[in-house]
């Protein structure tokens, strides 16, 4: 049965094996819902120094390589996900605050649904740049599905 419920649909991915889950429910909710699915990944920017060390624009250059050869990774992951189940995925990798460039993404783009993982980045990465998922659900104006890495 297809539905109009969701037209747009996007899922924020980092690659990691509990975001995968959130990637699953989003494929099965655009396969019901006929729904477009958008793989967005996120390069922290800013995140990519340490204030206190020089700059140094080779170093740089390379971690923002490394982290976008990452994002096409795991947006490869959703689009071969999304081609198993004949689902039109369009694959998007953004720079900036993870959550605002989520939410951004979602307004300019008229998403009709967010699907995130609770699991993902752990360790100082998660304490240096909060909690995502938190920070999407409390600023999104749009439905946000959020799920879990790991079962209970």
């Amino acid at each position: 049965m297809i539905s109009n419920v969701y037209r747009k649909i996007m899922v924020a991915t980092d690659g990691s094996e509990p975001v995968r889950r959130a990637v699953e429910r989003a494929v099965e909710i655009a396969k019901i819902s006929g729904a477009k699915l958008y793989a967005v990944y996120v390069i922290a920017a800013g995140g990519l120094s340490i204030p206190s060390y020089p700059k140094d624009v080779g170093w740089e250059r390379a971690t923002l390589e490394y982290f976008r050869t990452e994002g096409e990774e795991a947006t490869a992951y959703v689009e071969n996900s999304g081609k198993a189940e004949n689902i039109e995925v369009e694959s998007v990798i953004l720079e900036g605050n993870p959550a605002d460039e989520i939410v951004d993404f979602a307004e300019k783009n008229d998403i009709d649904l967010i699907v995130m993982g609770t699991l993902g980045r752990t360790g100082i990465q998660k304490f240096l740049l909060g909690s995502v998922a938190e920070n999407v659900v409390r600023h999104a104006k749009k439905a946000v599905l959020v799920v879990r890495g790991e079962t209970v």
